[in-house]
């Protein structure tokens, strides 16, 4: 090819060629034995060019390549890289990859509980950390060249997102930011915010699968593509155009309309062959959800292990496992068991014998044997940690796992396995959406291993193809800011930058940047409105005088026409009502309209629930619905719409205790009787009260007004009238446009005010200043910040022992999985007792001073309810009681007991850091700390 270049051209190419070789890029790509794809190229390129990257990439596709390249141009310039990940699990894989590349001195790692080589150029942390240290002002800041951001779309999780937010904000313009996301949607926009608060930043976007991912439908013993590919020749590819494969649709179709007998032999009648029932009935015979095991049995079979199959619960993973040791499936030979026994002994052995049984070792290992696991957040973080390396290896081909697996964990599989495509959010089953759908099915393909992935959706009898398809079509989904201010954000920006900047700061967040984004498209409907409005207004103009004016006047007249009517319509409405809850049995009246107008004879009245002779008992707002025998012998309960008039009785009349209002001869004898009593009463039309309008002074003034005026003798009055009625009305709309641009402008800063309102009430504010209790809560991060801080200032853990202290903290971090409140949580007695009783009157007091200045919860703003759910099982371990007995008080998985005991050991840190001096609070926190970190709450595999 060379030979066909001029030599202008092969000395272009050479220049090129240096060029190329001169940058730092060069020996980078040389520590791989693989070829980078063109976007890991171009972020790297425009890395080391000195701009900010957004890399926007499918799940498996290599983004954390770029990531990589920025710690390697950090320590080629001398400089310092921080890699932040979501999740502690994310921070000690990557900090495993880094050491093994640059060596355990080079790399370090900051989690809540870890702490290895802090001060290394290269430390891994989850991005909490690092906020904390920017609001800290650590000196670890000092040569900070670049951060990684991986996983940087969590910021649209509403617990934890604003975290993300805040660190991309404060982080000094020095810094190099490099964002990891999966691929979203809104790329350009967050990578537009982001050119707006960091600086020149590339935004570099990739759908391409590196490993083609196939889907498919498992229907009894039979897989389905979900997709058929038809192209002109016959064949697949590029060309090809997918549709829904549609023996799924039949199959669906099918189970939809599955026929009883009865159906069945209906439709023979109506000429349906015996030959094509039979096939019908064949054919759904097949129609099944297969099994776990036999899903399992079936990828082994087709060659699709290993594989991960999502079940959207806890409970659901370690029922499956049992299952399949039940069915006695074995996927490993007896050297993959030897080597899966020796790794798993190997990491196990610092758990104490006494501990092995009540974590159910034995059976777990049983299954790990065999190269079947559970993988899900209530696992021993070591036990989910073997199982990850295991799979990695190749030694576990079968997992069973809940969806945060999904997020950033490196374990790719050959096959994905959906069971449902619904799914538990916290408050009811939903379905997953196309972006849960893309995360999970992710994982399948694994990358120089695999030619091709496959995702395996399990049909259920409400499986619809045709949605599904749109999930797996869906490769993108929008990116949504959770931010929002607390209370420990606003002293730490106070103090900082003080509170006018601070308010400008937070008005750059994404959450403001995409509300004024929104409030683009209204502003344009706004111009339009008053262009019309123009119009409108040219119109209307009359020769004559102003007629803006005469409108109004009219206007005004109309609503007070209107107005009035509304009151003398409630006024007749109230006085129907009453005098039907005079009404008593007996009572002869003249039903004025409806249906039944006429003569009646109260039955029963039909008063309110718990009212004197309340028969149905109705609802209050009802009104009174009386049961009568009409004229005409029918027996009926009337409605107030029956009664637009007040009704008085005409005669009283005796109801024979015999009466059977269902006897025809019954109600024939009682309504003669009723004729014969009042047949002769002339019941005359009811004639309608004089109008209230008629005397009303406001009315006679303006009617006069109007008369007056000088466009009321216009030929063209009406015409002008209705261009005037165009013209309000187009102005109300705008008006009602311009408050929706109001309420989501600055919405940000007006919460931040509102905090800064009540910080300043309780003196942790003083207008510009941060007090001596603000500069504590700058040093208490969590959802209970305020709570804790009011806690220290006001003395409510003083003198308490630490294995109580534990137990009060502990409803600053817990919060139950699902609301139950059938039984009060067990709680310690004496001080922790008092002590916890005390937190919950002051969440109280905070909560009413919250409402007072309009700081909502629901908004994710504010303080919720301390959770004293834990507090037993903390005070016990912190005690130094034993796992057994610990678990099998509170009944609790082993994992997240451990993840409880380490943010509450986190916040024991806190709390240690912010008491004040001269009491027992710090002194017994840092015990505490000492007491919860033993035994399995110990056990780390980092390092």
């Amino acid at each position: 090819m060379s030979d066909e270049l001029t030599p202008a051209e092969r000395y272009a190419a050479a220049r090129r060629r240096a060029a190329e070789q001169a940058t730092a890029l060069a020996p980078f790509r040389d520590m791989y034995d693989f070829q980078l794809d063109p976007f890991q190229v171009e972020a790297c390129q425009a890395l080391e060019a000195g701009k900010g990257v957004l890399v926007a990439a499918p799940t498996g596709s290599g983004k954390t390549i770029v990531g990589e390249f920025a710690v390697h141009l950090a320590l080629t310039q001398g400089r310092k890289c921080f890699y932040t990940t979501p999740i502690k699990a994310l921070s000690n894989q990557k900090y495993t990859d880094l050491v093994k590349r640059y060596g355990a001195d080079r790399v370090g790692l900051l989690t809540g509980d870890n702490s290895i080589n802090s001060d290394a150029p290269v430390v891994v942390m989850t991005t909490e950390v690092l906020r904390n240290m920017l609001y800290a002002g650590s000196e670890a800041l000092r040569g900070l060249g670049y951060v990684v951001m991986d996983e940087v779309h969590y910021l649209s999780d509403r617990f934890r997102g604003a975290v993300w937010e805040e660190v991309i904000i404060h982080l000094p313009e020095s810094v190099t930011l490099v964002s990891l996301s999966a691929t979203v949607s809104n790329a350009e926009e967050f990578g537009d915010w982001l050119d707006t608060v960091r600086g020149d930043t590339e935004v570099i976007v990739s759908e391409h699968r590196p490993v083609p991912l196939w889907q498919h439908v498992l229907v009894g013993r039979r897989m389905y593509d979900l997709f058929e590919e038809k192209s002109q020749d016959g064949g697949q590819g590029t060309a090809a155009r997918r549709e829904v494969n549609p023996d799924l649709v039949r199959l669906a179709r099918m189970e939809n309309t599955r026929p009883t007998f009865g159906r069945d032999k209906r439709r023979g009648r109506n000429g349906m062959r015996e030959a094509d029932r039979e096939r019908e009935r064949r054919q759904r015979g097949r129609i099944w959800t297969p099994s776990r095991p036999e899903v399992i049995d079936r990828l082994d079979a087709e060659g699709l292990l290993p594989a991960i199959t999502f079940i959207f619960s806890r409970a659901g993973c370690e029922a499956a496992v049992q299952q399949c040791l039940y069915a006695g499936l074995r996927l490993n030979d007896e050297a993959a068991r030897a080597r899966v026994r020796a790794l798993v002994e190997q990491r196990t052995a610092g758990i104490p014998d006494e501990d092995l049984h009540v974590l159910g070792y034995f059976e777990w290992l049983e299954g790990l044997e065999r190269g079947i696991a559970a993988h899900h957040a209530g696992m021993l973080p070591t036990f989910k940690e073997v199982v990850e390396e295991l799979f990695v290896q190749g030694l576990v081909k079968a997992v069973f796992a809940t969806e945060t697996l999904a997020l950033g964990i490196n374990m790719p599989a050959r096959s994905v396995v959906l069971e449902k495509l619904v799914k538990w959010n916290g408050e009811q089953h939903a379905d997953i959406t196309p972006g849960e759908y893309t995360q999970l099915t992710g994982r399948a393909g694994r990358r120089g291993i695999d030619v091709e992935g496959h995702a395996v959706v399990l049909w259920q009898r409400t499986t619809d193809p045709t949605a599904l398809a749109g999930l797996a079509g869906t490769r993108t989904y929008p990116l949504r800011s959770s931010f929002k201010p607390s209370y420990n954000m606003a002293v730490n920006l106070v103090a900082q930058f003080g509170r006018h900047r601070s308010r400008e700061l937070l008005e750059t967040s994404f959450a403001q940047f995409q509300a004024d984004r929104a409030v683009v498209g209204i502003s344009r409907q706004v111009q339009r409105n008053e262009e019309g409005l123009a119009g409108y207004r040219a119109s209307m103009t009359c020769h004559l005088g102003d007629f803006d004016e005469y409108a109004a006047l009219r206007r005004r007249l109309k609503d007070r026409e209107t107005e009035l009517a509304k009151q003398g319509a409630a006024q007749r409405r109230a006085a129907a009502m009453a005098a039907l809850e005079k009404l008593r049995p007996g009572d002869v009246i003249h039903v004025p309209t409806g249906k039944y107008a006429g003569l009646a004879l109260v039955l029963d009245p039909g008063l309110a629930a718990g009212r004197t002779g309340g028969h149905r008992g109705y609802e209050a707002h009802d009104g009174p619905r009386p049961l009568v025998l009409t004229a005409e012998r029918q027996v009926k309960r009337l409605a107030t719409m029956d009664f637009p008039v007040p009704v008085e009785p005409l005669e009283r009349m005796r109801v024979p205790k015999t009466f059977n209002p269902r006897s025809p001869q019954s109600r024939r004898d009682l309504a003669s009787a009723l004729r014969t009593k009042a047949g002769h009463h002339d019941v005359r039309r009811h004639r309608r009260d004089r109008s209230a309008a008629a005397d009303d002074t406001e009315i006679a003034s303006l009617r006069a007004a109007i008369r007056a005026h000088p466009c009321h003798g216009c030929a063209d009055r009406e015409d002008h009238a209705r261009w005037a009625e165009r013209y309000h009305r187009l102005l109300r709309d705008t008006r009602q446009l311009e408050r929706r641009i109001e309420g989501r402008t600055n919405t940000i800063a007006r919460t931040f005010d509102r905090i800064c309102a009540l910080l300043t009430e309780l003196d942790y504010l003083r207008e510009e200043q941060v007090t001596d209790d603000g500069r504590r809560l700058a040093r208490l991060y969590g959802e209970l910040d305020l709570l804790a801080s009011e806690c220290l200032r006001e003395g409510v853990w003083e003198g308490l022992k630490p294995a109580e202290l534990a137990a009060c903290a502990s409803a600053l971090v817990y919060e139950a999985r699902t609301a139950d409140d059938a039984l009060p949580p067990k709680l310690p007695t004496g001080a922790a007792k008092e002590a916890l009783g005390e937190m919950v009157r002051i969440w109280g007091r905070l909560d009413a001073l919250e409402e007072d200045h309009r700081i909502s919860q629901t908004e994710g703003v504010g303080q919720r309810e301390p959770d004293l759910g834990f507090a037993w099982a903390a005070y016990r371990w912190a005690s130094g009681h034993g796992l057994d007995d610990v678990l099998r008080e509170v009944d609790m998985p082993a994992g997240d007991f451990v993840r409880w005991c380490k943010q509450l050991i986190d916040v024991l840190g806190q709390i240690a850091q912010a008491a004040p001096e001269g009491g027992t609070v710090a002194r017994n926190a840092r015990r505490a700390v000492d007491g919860l970190r033993r035994g399995v709450v110990a056990y780390s595999s980092v390092g």
